[in-house]
């Protein structure tokens, strides 16, 4: 997982270990080592410094600690406490039955949150104590060093000032250009886990999937993103089903500047020939104009059927929102960059542009950035199939919508500031 905004303070391997001083005994454990970075078993840590994990649902788990109680689910770089969402710089792992928690996780949320945990990064040292603030001589060090850097609070903002162009007049010049990682984009791969979106081809034994399809398009987006100097988070790194309310939400924790979600089309079965349907369209958040678009938002919105807690206030406020939405700020720069995204796609795509489309999609209606929905491709057509699924199309299809992203920021920039500190992509 690529988490430009949180880096980690070092990096542990498999042969390195944590001393716990725990509730009841002191003990070294070891490191086990994960594709993201370190981690421990929650099974085995959480006990000594008083706490406990138990599962909730399939995939999904409840995490107590001294003054902390986290919600994590398995391949999801996010927790869930009753204040909102955490940002993680690795996701936790499913191994074996056994939940491993990334040692951020234990170094720095389980410490910050709560009140009886310390993390002591010189010495490598997890500190439990019984009663923290009513015992004198438990007294945790001095500015114990954290695993990454906490993410500043941040206040829910207007739906209108979360565009880029507000964020960038909102902030003070600079003597110095700032690091070109200072923007973030949000890559969301449309469903997965037990909704497993479109099928097809159409008269063909099925072979493609929406949410793999997505998944693997979204992994190559942020891996292009990311050599081009833009930290990403993405929705989900696995194949996971997250609440279509939540995405929007974890961009905004993120603090995102834009949102870029990654759907597969299907061809309507009353259309006359819908094996032929082919091409990419993208869509940014307004009240739909065609039938057309309508479909696509019905079919991409039907995710709410698996959730086990839907939002009825989110589903039966669409309507609202839209209106509410209709002249501000963040539709204009939506739809500049949806413009964008299909005319670099133009240039890739053996399938014909069907334009820049907009509908009510549940997915974008909490991001508060400047989002998009893109129709990579009809997984109904059987030649289209073959082009989304193999590992050519789907690099270009990542290259070019990585390209769309950075020309955006870059033309917006320079809109705001007359500068830009992004490298432009190829013409």
């Amino acid at each position: 997982m690529m988490f430009a905004p949180f880096l980690l303070a070092f990096v542990l391997h498999a042969q390195d270990s944590v001393h716990v001083r725990g509730v009841a005994r002191d003990t070294t454990l070891a490191v086990v080592s994960t594709p993201a970075g370190g981690a421990l078993r929650a099974d085995v840590v959480l006990p000594l410094i008083g706490g406990s994990v138990s599962a909730m649902t399939t995939g999904r788990w409840k995490i107590d600690a001294p003054g902390v109680s986290l919600t994590l689910v398995d391949g999801v770089p996010f927790a869930t406490t009753k204040d909102g969402l955490i940002p993680l710089a690795a996701a936790p792992i499913l191994r074996n039955g056994a939940l491993l928690l990334p040692l951020q996780v234990l170094a720095d949320i389980v410490p910050r949150i709560g009140n009886r945990v310390v993390w002591d990064a010189e010495s490598r040292e997890l500190r439990a104590f019984r009663n923290l603030g009513k015992n004198a001589n438990a007294t945790p060090p001095a500015a114990p060093v954290a695993l990454v850097a906490p993410a500043a609070p941040r206040t829910p903002e207007p739906r209108a000032a979360r565009t880029p162009a507000a964020a960038a007049a909102s902030t003070p010049a600079r003597s110095a250009a700032p690091s070109p990682r200072h923007r973030l984009i949000v890559v969301d791969a449309g469903h997965g886990g037990v909704d497993p979106g479109m099928h097809g081809p159409i008269g063909q034994r099925t072979s493609l999937y929406e949410k793999d399809i997505t998944l693997a398009v979204a992994k190559r987006l942020a891996h292009e993103l990311e050599g081009r100097g833009v930290g990403v988070v993405m929705t989900r790194t696995s194949d996971t089903l997250i609440a279509l309310g939540d995405r929007g939400k974890i961009a905004n924790q993120a603090k995102g500047d834009l949102f870029i979600s990654i759907h597969v089309n299907a061809a309507n079965l009353s259309w006359k020939d819908p094996g032929a349907a082919r091409g990419f369209e993208t869509y940014f958040l307004a009240e739909a104009k065609t039938e057309d678009e309508r479909r696509v938002a019905r079919m991409e919105n039907e995710v709410v059927r698996f959730e086990s807690s839907g939002d009825p206030a989110l589903e039966g406020g669409i309507g609202f929102i839209l209106k509410d939405m209709a002249q501000n700020e963040q539709l204009r720069e939506s739809s500049d960059l949806a413009e964008t995204i299909q005319s670099r796609l133009k240039r890739i795509h053996p399938g014909p542009s069907r334009g820049v489309k907009q509908a009510g999609f549940m997915v974008l209606v909490t991001a508060f950035m400047p989002s998009v929905l893109v129709e990579i491709g009809f997984g109904t057509n059987p030649a289209e199939a073959a082009y989304i699924s193999g590992e050519a199309g789907q690099h270009a299809i990542a290259s070019a919508v990585a390209d769309a992203a950075m020309e955006y920021l870059g033309r917006y920039e320079r809109r705001v500031t007359g500068i830009s500190t992004l490298q432009d992509p190829p013409k």
